[in-house]
């Protein structure tokens, strides 16, 4: 089951129109491998890139427990096993990024580095495409301060 309902159908869509069975975007892209390799190559595009220093500020230095995170969400979130409710309860993503400063050039940087990942690791385009989308609503309603404004905290684990 997906953590949003709002994705709930756009994770869901016929492999076969002809057998109209419904396949998860989590299995459609490859399931706990690409979501590793998605979420490996998204921080690593955040490390590298000239773009991203200013989200890369936001985050603790070693980013492997805060990738594992990332990971378990996903997993949930694109319709594989539930490994992040269970654990964390309630994912309420805005809820638990208040507290970091997020405005439209960080939104703009996180996408930057996602859509880079998704590139490289999703092959399927569709799916790509149904999660680009999400992802880019879900970046965008994660703002919570006005642009320009300083970013002055970080990202912790939980």
């Amino acid at each position: 089951m997906c953590i949003n309902a709002h994705l709930a159908h756009a994770a869901t869509m016929p492999e076969d129109p002809a057998t109209m069975t419904e396949t998860s975007l989590y299995d459609r892209i490859g399931g706990a491998a690409t979501i590793d390799a998605l979420v490996d190559s998204f921080y690593a595009r955040m490390d590298q890139l000239d773009e991203a220093r200013s989200i890369r500020a936001l985050h603790p230095q070693d980013l492997a427990p805060l990738g594992q995170v990332l990971k378990d969400y996903l997993s949930e979130w694109l319709g594989g096993p539930a490994l992040f409710s269970p654990v964390r309860g309630h994912p309420r993503m805005r809820q638990r990024h208040m507290r970091v400063p997020i405005d439209s050039a960080a939104r703009d940087a996180w996408l930057l580095c996602m859509r880079g990942a998704l590139a490289e690791t999703v092959a399927d385009e569709q799916a790509r495409a149904a999660i680009d989308e999400s992802m880019a609503r879900l970046a965008d309603w994660m703002r919570n301060v006005p642009d320009r404004e300083p970013a002055e905290t970080t990202i912790s684990q939980n």
